[in-house]
């Protein structure tokens, strides 16, 4: 096992870490940008190591800086978190070069599953259903056209080289097509440094489920049960749960196996999620691979009881999986509402500045992931999630009580949030009842 990790992130995703790393007696080193100088993980971490400048570029994202650090504290491994350098391929790369264990898949399999349309290609292999599209990029509008023709409209535009919710674009025709294909390659370019495109079927109403996985060295592979991320906001995840309210039995079983099939086609390693599109008969379509810890990561920890983190960092130590899928035991239901410092009555516009009060929410079945404290200024230099909520109950209905109950007692003083807007998503209707889809927040 190893003695030593160095954290590449910041925030709640680098402090996660560094507790589950003190669970095993392992120490930890956080790289922090100035702009994070005086957040938690640096005060809470066995050791800090300034990287650079606020922007992440020069930070974060800044690869020779932080193999650097690496190397002047002798750490064995450095766990990438959640975005930044997380499904980087040549991180890891170098990583494996200067023989520093990335806690993470291999490069390779980071390599093909980064791009989206290589993916879908591989998992069509593999047996898994895939969206109506075409797996290879689309040149120009032309092509597009030609694609949208084969599918019908309405069709999405995604970006080939990337994921979390950047870079797509609802086209519902013709003259739609012309004047979203140059905005969303732009999208792609800046999010990716790569501005190619691919075309697939809009599915609506549809839900968004992906299976949380583990798979070890040794080909030994489970899976975690499901998460349903169906409520977004331009196609950023807003509130995850566990189990989800839509699927039966069948279903269920259908969409798990499906998951560990396309993991073990491609000998995917370390924790991983793969994402489906469910349509109103339950059928289900491929989306992508996610390799790297997903943020709603707590749900699946919650409702199961295994640390995630725990098992990554295991795995890329060499070891087998602690547990077979015999010992998954999905208890009860659980929720996440990400807090963002937003503001929800100006366009959900970032905010930034000091918290000059901050007060957790607790109490049975509650659970806080979050790097607030009062006096901490959030820097407007990176994402806008200041806290993740999630609340855990024998039943669906009882953890959304304790989820309201839970954002009443949330304090954040000082910023804007949108806790409130949770709290209407929350009391509507069509959510309490489970019976919503990607259209919901168009009602609340």
């Amino acid at each position: 096992m190893f003695q030593k990790i160095l954290i590449a992130n910041r925030g709640e995703t680098a402090l996660r870490v560094i507790r589950t790393c003190r669970e095993m007696g392992i120490a930890t080193v956080v790289a922090y940008s100035e702009a994070d100088r005086d957040s938690l993980p640096v005060h809470v971490a066995d050791e800090a190591v300034c990287i650079g400048p606020a922007p992440a570029g020069k930070s974060y994202l800044n690869v020779p800086n932080i193999i650097s650090a690496a190397f002047i504290t002798g750490a064995e491994a450095i766990h990438p978190g959640i975005g930044f350098l997380s499904e980087d391929t040549y991180f890891a790369e170098i990583c494996e070069k200067y023989d520093l264990k990335f806690i993470g898949p291999s490069p390779d399999v980071i390599h093909a599953m980064g791009d989206k349309t290589n993916a879908k290609a591989q998992m069509r292999d593999a047996g898994l259903p895939v969206i109506p599209g075409r797996d290879t990029p689309v040149r120009n509008v032309a092509d597009a056209l030609n694609v949208a023709d084969e599918i019908g409209f309405p069709v999405v535009l995604k970006a080939a080289g990337g994921g979390g919710g950047r870079g797509i674009r609802y086209v519902g025709d013709d003259e739609e097509m012309v004047f979203a294909f140059p905005v969303a390659q732009a999208e792609a370019q800046a999010s990716f440094g790569n501005p190619r495109l691919y075309v697939e079927k809009f599915i609506s109403p549809a839900r968004h489920i992906e299976v949380q996985v583990l798979r070890d060295d040794q080909g030994n592979a489970i899976q975690l049960g499901e998460r349903d991320c169906t409520i977004q906001r331009r196609y950023q995840k807003l509130i995850e749960e566990s189990p989800s309210p839509v699927l039966d039995d069948g279903a269920r079983k259908a969409i798990s196996d499906a998951a560990l099939q396309g993991v073990n086609a491609i000998d995917y390693t370390s924790a991983g999620t793969v994402e489906f599109l469910v349509d109103a008969d339950l059928n289900f379509y491929f989306m992508e691979i996610n390799c790297r810890l997903q943020v709603e990561h707590t749900v699946s920890e919650c409702t199961t009881g295994l640390d995630i983190v725990q098992e990554q960092i295991r795995i890329a130590a060499g070891e087998p999986l602690a547990y077979g899928q015999e010992d998954v035991d999905v208890r009860g239901h659980a929720i996440e509402c990400r807090i963002t410092s937003e503001d929800p009555a100006h366009d959900f516009r970032p905010e930034s500045g000091e918290v000059t009060n901050f007060l957790a929410p607790g109490g049975p079945g509650i659970r806080v992931d979050s790097h607030l404290y009062g006096g901490y200024t959030i820097p407007p230099h990176y994402d806008s999630l200041i806290a993740k909520v999630i609340a855990w109950a024998p039943s669906r209905a009882a953890a959304v009580e304790r989820m309201l109950r839970a954002l009443d007692e949330c304090v954040i003083e000082g910023v804007k949030t949108n806790v409130d807007f949770h709290r209407n998503i929350l009391g509507a209707r069509g959510f309490r009842e489970g019976n919503f889809d990607s259209n919901l927040l168009n009602i609340v």
